[in-house]
């Protein structure tokens, strides 16, 4: 169904292709969506979508990391990562034998 990577430009165009809204609304939409998800994680922390799956903001401590090449200890500060979790429905479909 796609020869490359899913990126903001290809979902606006399935957008303009299935729904009929031009491009720029398109992209309008697919831009808000991203603004909402990205807003809702970092004042919420998290964000569910029905049948796909759970955005969640979550703290790391620091620790201490290792250099594999050169076995030198570096110090990883703490910050804040996004899991995604999908939803079991989510995982069936993928699942799927088609």
């Amino acid at each position: 169904m796609f020869k490359k990577n899913i990126n903001r430009k290809v979902l606006a165009n399935i957008i303009h292709q299935n729904i009929g809204f031009s491009k720029i609304i398109s992209e309008n939409i697919v831009n808000d969506i991203f603004y909402i998800i990205t807003s809702g994680i970092k004042e919420n922390k998290k964000v569910k979508i029905t049948s796909f799956g759970t955005f969640q903001k979550r703290r790391k401590n620091e620790r201490i990391g290792r250099n594999p090449k050169t076995k030198e200890k570096k110090i990883i500060s703490a910050r804040k990562v996004i899991t995604f979790r999908a939803s079991k429905l989510f995982k069936d479909r993928i699942n799927q034998k088609s």
